[in-house]
Order: C-alpha cells, then sequence, then structure tokens
C-alpha cells in the first residue's frame, strides 16, 4: 500500500524486499528494503509502465542481530543528510512484502505515537522474519 490517507485515516506506506539481482536466493543477499511511498502508472510507446517511488533502508550490520537473529536496518540518507529517495520499475525488482518493527530502545514513549508514525520516529528496525513464510525464506 501507498496512500496519503487510509480509509480515512493518516498515510499507510508498506515495505517491501527489492531484488538487487537476476536471481533472488535464500536469504538477504542481493535484496533492499525500501519503504514504498508512491505508485506511478502511464502509457509511454504503447506500453503499460508501472513505477514506484520509494525511500531506501541499509542495512546497519552485514549480519544478523545476535539476540534476535534478525537483520537491523535504518533510513537511509544521501551524504548531505537528505532522505535517499529513487523511482524503481515495480516488475522488474519488487519481490516481496518486508514486515519492519521499530527498536524501541529503554525510554518510554510518548502517548500520541500512533502506529502510522513509526517509520519517521524510530530510526533502527529488526527485518521480522517471522511475518510469514515468504519473509521467513529470505530473511
Amino acid at each position: 500500500h501507498a496512500t496519503m490517507r487510509w480509509q480515512g485515516g493518516p498515510a499507510r506506506n508498506d515495505c517491501v524486499f527489492v531484488s538487487m539481482n537476476e536471481e533472488v536466493n535464500c536469504g538477504l543477499d542481493g535484496l533492499a528494503v525500501t519503504r514504498v511511498l508512491h505508485f506511478l502508472s502511464f502509457k509511454y510507446q504503447m506500453k503499460y509502465l508501472q513505477y514506484t517511488v520509494v525511500h531506501w533502508f541499509s542495512y546497519v550490520m552485514e549480519s544478523q542481530d545476535p539476540d534476535t537473529g534478525m537483520y537491523i536496518v535504518a533510513s537511509s540518507t544521501t551524504n548531505d543528510g537528505t532522505p535517499d529517495i529513487s523511482i524503481i520499475h515495480i516488475n522488474d525488482c519488487m519481490f516481496c512484502a518486508a514486515h519492519l518493527i521499530p527498536i524501541y530502545g529503554t525510554n518510554s514513549l510518548p502517548c500520541k505515537i500512533t502506529p502510522h508514525d513509526s517509520y519517521n520516529v524510530f530510526h533502527a528496525f529488526y527485518i521480522n522474519k517471522y511475518a510469514d513464510h515468504h519473509a521467513f525464506e529470505v530473511a
């Protein structure tokens, strides 16, 4: 999903695994994590093209977290600190949904934070490999 208002409420922007290789193998080898910001589609030279605007995440460590067995990602930025955002082709590289769990830390959360704020409030996330069998196979 990528919508400005989900059922009259706040925006909803799901995360997906994006294949960076021709072939996707089990494990995160060649898979990146992105947050879908917007979908685009248009016709060009009689072809229907589908793209999405994504915000990239980067891996914090090359291996899984020893305590949880899950990989950790953080929102990616460019050298000047702006969010790392791209337009990618949907059919060529979107692999499957990714479920991210915020790394909460030790402090209490303010009551005004909702689940819709998570990607903007938290700085690092676990890639939840237990969300479904697809995630378990790749994460």
